[in-house]
């Protein structure tokens, strides 16, 4: 769903309530552009670490100075 900024501060203890009820997020816009998503808070139950396992390269010197030629985002 999307509102003005206009018609959801006007109504925003409305839209709090549907939101909490039904779940859906809405999407506030300003001038017809989306710049707000207010939605339910939902905790995250996974530890972060866990997705980031095994994407990090191992460094045995991480110390030590690297080439220019090295770095993959300047390839």
């Amino acid at each position: 769903m999307q509102i003005s900024k206009t018609e959801f501060k006007a109504k925003a203890l409305e839209f709090f309530r549907q939101i909490e009820t039904s779940g859906v997020s809405v999407v506030v816009t300003d001038h017809g552009r989306p710049t707000l998503e207010v939605r339910p808070y939902r905790e995250v139950t996974h530890n972060p670490l866990v997705t980031l396992k095994g994407s990090v390269a191992s460094y045995r010197d991480p110390t030590k100075p690297i080439a220019t030629s090295e770095w993959d985002a300047l390839k």
